[in-house]
């Protein structure tokens, strides 16, 4: 009896070490799978993030969101820029029918434009996203139109745009792929009314768990490079470097964000100029936040022209 038992457990323990290779066989085999790759647009967008979210020096600002029974979401915006004295808003609406992955926008401004943009989603295939994009301007009776094409799976992201104007049709293209973290991207437009490139830009990256690194060449005449790392659960920092081609101008940017508890975060960037940001975000409450920021000239303090800025943001 006891033999018998013994060569039960053997076997119980040899499948159990069977499974165990199997669990490990696909959770290694998950390791090399890569996600899908951001769009080009997106490339770098966490070191971007860090010297752009929580400023707004020299506008005050003022956000609302809502949602009807429906579905429909609402979002008004307002803003008054301090420095010219002009103020402006907008007014959007958007609807979703997730059973058919369609999706209506419709935008209007106090700039008197109309602008309307229905998209389709895994719908035709998986990953695919086909949109289309109209503005008027009842006031000159100027109109346009935008063709967005998508496509994205594991290792690539690849999309193509057609902008119609009264010229010719644009094309913009880009294509991102993605192996292993490594990122690689290049964007191209072409104006067919001219015959010839427009825009021609490459771009080559890293992207870890809590670290990024990100460089640019775009019409091979401007250079940019960012490092994004995330030190721990509370801080972020970043490095961006810029230059172009026959120019000694260099520009360099350090940036930091520290979240201070779970409802306020502070925000800090300082370039080769002096010139220092400073943003404070505070959630009074869920749903509404306020954000302070302020951009000092570190060459000049005591000679003014410093600015300030002030954003509410209220979703209900």
């Amino acid at each position: 009896m006891v033999g018998k038992a013994k060569g039960r457990a053997t076997q119980q323990d040899k499948a159990g070490n069977r499974d165990q290779c199997f669990t490990c066989h696909h959770a290694s085999k998950g390791h090399d799978t890569m996600a899908v790759p951001p769009a080009y647009a997106d490339l770098g967008k966490s070191a971007k993030d860090i010297f752009n979210k929580g400023y707004g020096y020299g506008i005050f600002k003022l956000d609302v969101k809502t949602k009807s029974k429906n579905g429909v979401e609402f979002a008004t915006s307002g803003s008054s820029n301090t420095d010219t004295g002009k103020s402006g808003g907008h007014l959007e609406a958007k609807y979703k029918v997730d059973k058919l992955g369609l999706s209506f926008n419709q935008k209007w401004n106090t700039d008197n434009t109309l602008a309307t943009e229905i998209t389709v989603e895994d719908q035709l295939a998986k990953g695919l996203k086909l949109g289309l994009d109209t503005s008027f301007v009842p006031s000159t009776g100027k109109k346009s139109a935008k063709l967005n094409t998508a496509y994205k799976r594991d290792f690539v992201n690849v999309g193509c745009d057609l902008v119609f104007d009264m010229g010719g049709p644009t094309v913009h293209s880009a294509t991102v792929l993605g192996y292993k973290g490594w990122l690689a991207g290049y964007q191209v437009a072409f104006d067919t009314a001219k015959s010839r490139l427009t825009m021609n830009n490459f771009s080559l990256g890293y992207k870890a768990r809590d670290f990024q690194l990100h460089t640019s060449v775009n019409d091979g005449t401007e250079f940019t490079g960012s490092i994004y790392q995330k030190v721990n659960s509370k801080a972020e920092t970043a490095v961006h470097l810029a230059w172009t081609a026959g120019s000694n101008n260099t520009h360099f940017s350090v940036g930091a964000k520290y979240q201070l508890d779970k409802n306020a975060s502070l925000s800090a960037k300082v370039n080769n100029s002096c010139l220092v940001g400073v943003g404070y975000t505070q959630t009074l409450r869920p749903g509404i936040k306020l954000t302070l920021s302020t951009l000092i000239d570190g060459k000049n303090i005591n000679g003014g022209g410093h600015k300030m800025g002030l954003g509410f943001e209220v979703d209900v």
